[in-house]
């Protein structure tokens, strides 16, 4: 059968992070909370007759801070899913955490649940870079919910930490990884602050009261993550993710290798059948929508060859490995080399300068992936697959 991975996104936090760019909101109710609840619910029930003939391996509950709301609704979403979809092998089930929400007590639900990967957003091991960037935890916060986890039973855990941000040194970016590498989670991804407009960050950036690293010290920090993880025997497989070996994830990879997935939620994403569509940003506009009996999708496209050929190439570049220019015949039907022929020189090119690595010169089998230096230009180098 085939594969689907199932996204959930809850919205919900305590406090918005002044960096975050992500559909999210603080300022709820408990009744808020339980209406949406309820939407999410049915919309799983409208969609789920659709995707018979598919095999449910992974779910991903995502956020806002899907911890802050009791754990016996995230558990009652799951058991919905796994009736309504008949084939729920739930090879890997991934909630976000906020260590200033998770409790030994919810922790225990989860497990039972059937949650078995947690993903820690903890961004620095500074108390003084925590409080810069709006976190509602400390330092020790983190280490007595990362150690309450373990206690629980979960093998498989990520954390998130970022890069570039204010008050955070070269010391005390060296220092965060150090720290984090010495508890050996499971899966590590380090991303580089971004500046997304919306949020209190992107007000302070455009009054110049923002004081962030510049290019060539983010780059330096990028790198320095990489080789520290490298050294300690974590897999960097993706720009921005690393693993012990055996522990990539598995919900994460389908985005880059453009496996299906399903997103239930407000702004939920999906990839099916030849068709991208997602849901509404709107709180009152989604909820209204699923009560009236109508599925809350503010656009469905069927994507043209064209457009799923740039989105294999830009994606698959995402993962260390890079992509396979056989699957990509299979999958399109037209050799890598053909298709992109006019490309020729330029792939050439980038390859003789150390920004690609392939195993055929003429681009016709094997793998095409990016060096560490061409992570570095990513955006660029990819940007001259688009048709």
């Amino acid at each position: 059968m085939k594969k689907l991975g199932i996204y959930v996104h809850i919205p919900f936090c305590q406090r918005k992070c002044k960096y975050c760019g992500f559909v999210s909101f603080d300022n709820c109710s408990h009744r808020d909370w339980r209406i949406y609840f309820d939407a999410l619910i049915k919309e799983v029930e409208m969609r789920a007759h659709e995707y018979e003939d598919y095999e449910i391996d992974t779910i991903f509950i995502g956020g806002g801070t899907p911890t802050i709301v009791p754990a016996e609704w995230i558990e009652e979403v799951l058991k919905i899913i796994k009736n309504k979809f008949n084939n729920c092998i739930k090879q890997e089930i991934t909630i976000e955490a906020n260590p200033g929400t998770l409790t030994p007590e919810k922790l225990e639900i989860y497990r039972f649940s059937g949650i078995n990967r947690l993903s820690i957003g903890v961004q620095s091991l500074d108390d003084r870079v925590l409080k810069a960037i709006g976190r509602i935890h400390d330092r020790n916060t983190f280490l007595e919910t990362f150690k309450d986890a373990r206690e629980a039973g979960f093998e498989n855990i990520n954390i998130d930490l970022m890069f570039s941000l204010p008050l955070q040194t070269d010391e005390i970016w060296i220092n965060t990884i150090n720290e984090a590498v010495a508890l050996r989670p499971d899966h590590i991804s380090f991303y580089s602050l971004q500046i997304e407009e919306g949020t209190e960050f992107y007000e302070m950036y455009k009054k110049g009261e923002l004081d962030i690293a510049d290019d060539e010290t983010d780059r330096k920090r990028y790198h320095t993550a990489a080789e520290l993880l490298k050294a300690a025997g974590y897999h960097h497989y993706e720009i921005s993710n690393a693993a012990i070996p055996g522990r990539e994830s598995v919900h994460n990879t389908k985005y880059w290798k453009m496996d299906e997935y399903l997103g239930f939620g407000i702004a939920a994403h999906s990839f099916t059948k030849g068709r991208r569509f997602y849901n509404t940003s709107e709180f009152d506009e989604y909820v209204s929508s699923i009560e009236k009996g109508n599925l809350a999708s503010l656009e469905d496209e069927v994507c043209t060859k064209d457009d799923l050929i740039f989105e294999y190439v830009f994606t698959g570049l995402r993962m260390t490995e890079g992509i396979s220019l056989d699957d990509f015949k299979d999958r399109f039907g037209v050799p890598f080399s053909d298709y992109y022929k006019d490309k020729t020189d330029y792939l050439k090119k980038q390859v003789g300068e150390g920004y690609i690595t392939t195993d055929d010169e003429n681009f016709k089998t094997g793998r095409l992936a990016l060096t560490l230096k061409g992570i570095d230009v990513s955006n660029s180098i990819m940007s001259e697959f688009a048709k």
